[in-house]
């Protein structure tokens, strides 16, 4: 369609935060009337000499334009973007546009897409993707979801992208059709931006429709996908030995029976697991994904091998923030819902389990059946600390629990729900923010719970904007907590 937009054209960019800076930056050479909306004034005051609107103005005005390119973050019921739709204006997300642009050859020959989604572990994977293909001397950049748009590293060297992608960014970018895409695992996130179960499934499906799907199969809905994925090659990849056109684990070492010349035999070992410095079977499935889209394009084992052996884990990801008296302290901030929770407290054995949080309509009933036994303890904190202990009291009742509230929460009913070993206020301090007082609680609560070989793991299983600025800051508080606590700090 860009082909078909003439000089001129009327172009509605919704959302003035990075992506929509990205989006004008790459829009400006083309000649169109470009316009920008955001509900904020604030935001829009910073786009000197550029036409900007409130979204009520853009949606009377919405029949004018040609086009609309949204912020992933946006969801179809935007006032925005519902008016597009209903006006017949087409809406593409930044990663669509640079897609296109990208295929008709605006920033020289198009590069090979490699992208990675999923509920959990996108980050992770696309890190070590990109380190393996940095390893095998190719030239790649890293970008999406991860960290640059997509449309912020076109300009640069690059035969290769390792790019992240959210449902929200697939949702978008109907055409989207990499040379490799991979759905690690597919659990309930997001229900209220997608509507359903479906939807978002759907939306996760668009990464598989290149030339090579790549899918967990350890994941009942990843791997349904496997064979309705119009890829042509269609790969699996799994914990355990893997079959012709799979990559799994056999003898403690990563095989590769997908894209190796000895496929019909035994594969090719590509690492060895325990070189993989992410815990437990979510880091080794991190790996065998990132392994299958490298070996999409031709990395040899060594490379892999090279990558893994000096990958170092991304802040609040199962990051080790300190051990105290034989007790570890680790930040998995990031792990925002109930499936990621799950799969970082079973890389330990024993665990004080820090949750709570804002859980997104998210059921954590399941999770906590699975992980029980690995629970010595719990420290609930946030608005749905609640529907935490709930789940505990149903399925570990013997799991001591201790609820950090503040002021806004006395009288919230916590010892009404069982089981509650105590209650823990936090204290009053203007000179510190409320977060870094209720990881001060949190760390006091944890280390009465812990004994030496324990993990306190701070895996929220909830996003975290009711008392923290986002997942980073949650994470940051928790270590800090943690540091002082042990005196290292």
């Amino acid at each position: 369609m860009l082909g078909e937009l003439s000089a001129g054209a009327r172009v509605l960019v919704a959302g003035a935060g990075v992506t929509g800076r990205a989006v004008l930056k790459a829009l400006a050479p083309l000649g169109l009337d470009l316009t920008l909306c955001d509900d904020d004034p604030a935001a829009l005051r910073a786009y000197a000499g550029v036409t900007t609107l409130s979204p009520a103005a853009a949606v009377a005005q919405i029949a004018d334009y040609a086009l609309v390119v949204t912020s992933p973050g946006f969801g179809p019921a935007t006032p925005v973007l519902a008016a597009a739709a209903e006006a017949g204006v087409p809406v593409w997300g930044d990663v669509e546009l640079a897609w296109r642009l990208d295929a008709a050859g605006h920033y020289g020959p198009p590069r090979r897409w490699l992208v990675v989604t999923g509920t959990n572990g996108k980050t992770t994977t696309t890190s070590m993707l990109y380190a393996m293909l940095v390893a095998a001397g190719r030239r790649a950049q890293l970008c999406g979801n991860i960290g640059s748009p997509v449309l912020d590293v076109l300009g640069q060297p690059a035969e290769l992208l390792a790019v992240e992608l959210s449902s929200f960014q697939l949702h978008w970018a109907p055409s989207l059709r990499p040379e490799a895409g991979a759905v690690l695992n597919i659990a309930e996130d997001h229900l209220d931006w997608h509507g359903s179960m479906a939807a978002y499934t759907a939306d996760k499906a668009r990464a598989l429709g290149g030339r090579v799907a790549v899918v967990g199969m350890d994941d009942a809905r990843a791997a349904a996908l496997r064979d309705t994925a119009p890829a042509p090659v269609k790969v699996g990849f799994r914990l355990g030995e893997p079959a012709p056109g799979e990559l799994g684990v056999v003898d403690g070492m990563l095989v590769d029976r997908a894209f190796a010349d000895q496929v019909a035999v035994d594969g090719v070992a590509l690492a060895p697991v325990a070189s993989i410095p992410v815990p437990g079977p979510v880091g080794t499935l991190d790996a065998l994904a990132a392994a299958a889209l490298a070996r999409s394009v031709d990395v040899p084992p060594e490379a892999i091998a090279d990558a893994l052996a000096s990958f170092q884990v991304g802040r609040h990801r199962a990051e080790l923030v300190v051990v105290d008296a034989g007790i570890s302290y680790v930040d998995d901030s990031k792990a925002t819902n109930p499936h990621a929770a799950e799969a970082s407290v079973l890389a330990y054995p024993r665990v004080v389990w820090v949750a709570g949080g804002l859980l997104k309509g998210a059921s954590v009933e399941a999770t906590v059946a699975r992980i029980a036994g690995h629970l010595a303890g719990a420290v609930l904190i946030g608005r749905d600390r609640g529907e935490v202990a709930k789940a505990l009291s149903r399925h570990a009742p013997d799991v001591p629990v201790v609820h950090v509230v503040t002021g806004e929460d006395i009288g919230m009913g916590d010892t009404a729900v069982p089981p509650v070993t105590s209650v823990r206020r936090v204290a009053d301090g203007p000179e510190e923010s409320l977060g870094a007082r209720v990881m001060t609680a949190v760390v006091a609560a944890a280390r009465d719970l812990a004994r030496p070989g324990d993990t306190v793991l701070l895996a929220p299983a909830g996003a975290s904007f009711d008392q923290f600025s986002g997942y980073g800051a949650r994470g940051d508080a928790f270590a800090a907590a943690a540091r002082s606590a042990a005196g290292s700090v």
